[in-house]
């Protein structure tokens, strides 16, 4: 009897304990861009220079600022076109509506007019788009995709800008003629232009300089208007280093260039918004091919590739709990961190500081992300690396056991837990003791 008493309160703790734990456990569970030193004169209102190796910038000067984007348009105009023809051979009808269109608002036609009537394939017409001006085939690529795929273009091209996280760019036409509510800044044309580079024949497109259209049957051919890579008809503008990709004019927009240059395996990506151009004051130099070639000769002769620290260089340490011969591990970068600097720096330049220090809970396998650590170049954060664990550690069953009991015992709801037990015993003691003296005070009376 007595055995069995001893068992129903030992199920009875159990029982008890199990709760409190089970309550802890749900309980406690609820609840940028670097800029180097760059003497090079400067004539855009925005400018965003990025090392495409590494993916960092390396010179900003208001990247963030809304501005008037001119032809750099066709570059999404490009990007929606290359995503929705699945064959590039695919023939296109010029119409003389299309052209017409053209021509009555003002735009420039660059080639396309020679064609009404033909059928050129998309390729052709991709070039007609980015080695001119390029105004008729971007026309000519809203109409075709309007008809025969009944959306329109430049929701198209809004919506890919929101895909490509581009949150201060919306298009109004796939031409970039002058709208006051069509806006892009540097930042997010590097964005569309790095996701363009990725695209089928883009890259070839935009360092051509001299195309035949209709299967090279034209008798003149289509010149680029991007002098940076023109080295017939680009005088004192060429730069033998430069790659493409796409420069525009407008009256609101100024002169804009987004280009490329690579050199000794080094390859820079630049955008220029903003430059001046008014020909009433005789501003017609192109301001941002001067710069960006000047700033391309900047990055090739100043900037080097320097290894901060390999996957083997420890970063720091941080604190393990649970564990079974160790309280603490060493933590090295995920991969070899290859940035761009100055040949100038100094090894005091660069810091790179964990983002979270509190201590990690074993098991960790060796190769583990246990934190992110942001790298800086004189005090000025500009990118983040992931944190791995340089070892295994294994549990220490003990200790974790052990801990969670310290925390069971010390935890906010078992010590509720504790009081609400002393209260109730408490009440019971009282209640008990009131009902004895009770007891004994009837038997009294009835004894007398």
């Amino acid at each position: 009897m007595v055995l069995n008493i001893r068992k129903k309160i030992r199920k009875t703790v159990a029982a008890f304990l199990i709760i409190v734990i089970l309550s802890f456990v749900f309980f406690s569970t609820s609840t940028s861009a670097v800029t180097f030193d760059c003497n090079v004169k400067t004539y855009s209102d925005s400018i965003f220079m990025v090392n495409l190796d590494t993916g960092i910038p390396i010179l900003e000067k208001d990247a963030d600022v809304k501005r008037a984007p001119a032809s750099l348009v066709k570059i999404m105009t490009y990007i929606v076109a290359a995503e929705y023809f699945e064959d590039f051979d695919t023939r296109i009808e010029i119409k003389q509506e299309v052209i017409d269109e053209v021509l009555n608002n003002g735009m420039v036609c660059s080639g396309l007019d020679w064609h009404v009537g033909d059928k050129l394939t998309v390729t052709d017409i991709l070039y007609a788009l980015m080695v001119p001006v390029g105004h008729d085939a971007a026309m000519v690529l809203a109409d075709y995709i309007k008809n025969e795929g009944k959306s329109n273009i430049v929701d198209l091209m809004n919506q890919k800008a929101e895909d490509l996280s581009c949150t201060s760019t919306h298009f109004t036409n796939p031409t970039g003629v002058d709208d006051s509510d069509q806006y892009t800044t540097a930042k997010d044309m590097y964005l569309i232009t790095k996701y363009a580079l990725g695209l089928p024949l883009f890259s070839k497109i935009c360092s051509t300089s001299t195309y035949y259209l209709n299967d090279e049957k034209d008798e003149y051919p289509i010149v680029t208007t991007n002098y940076l890579i023109d080295v017939a008809r680009g005088g004192d503008y060429f730069y033998s280093y430069a790659t493409g990709i796409k420069n525009g004019t407008t009256e609101k927009a100024g002169r804009c260039l987004v280009a490329t240059a690579v050199y000794e395996g080094y390859a820079y990506m630049c955008i220029c918004l903003h430059a001046p151009y008014n020909e009433e004051k005789e501003q017609t130099d192109q301001y941002c091919m001067i710069e960006a070639a000047d700033l391309f000769r900047w990055a090739f002769l100043n900037l080097s590739f320097v290894t901060a620290a390999t996957k083997d260089t420890p970063i720091c340490e941080q604190k393990v709990d649970h564990a079974w011969d160790t309280n603490s591990i060493l933590l090295v970068p995920e991969t070899d961190l290859s940035i761009v600097l100055p040949d100038d720096y100094s090894e005091s330049d660069i810091t790179i500081t964990p983002d979270n220090t509190n201590s990690v809970s074993a098991p960790i396998e060796k190769g583990d992300i246990i934190t992110t650590a942001t790298v800086a170049y004189k005090g000025e954060d500009f990118m983040k690396i992931n944190l791995i664990a340089q070892k295994s550690v294994k549990v220490s069953p003990i200790l974790y056991t052990t801990d969670i009991i310290r925390s069971v015992l010390t935890s906010v709801w078992f010590l509720l837990c504790v009081g609400l037990v002393v209260i109730l015993f408490i009440v019971y003691i009282s209640v008990s003791s009131r009902y004895n003296k009770r007891k004994k005070a009837d038997e009294k009376r009835r004894y007398k």
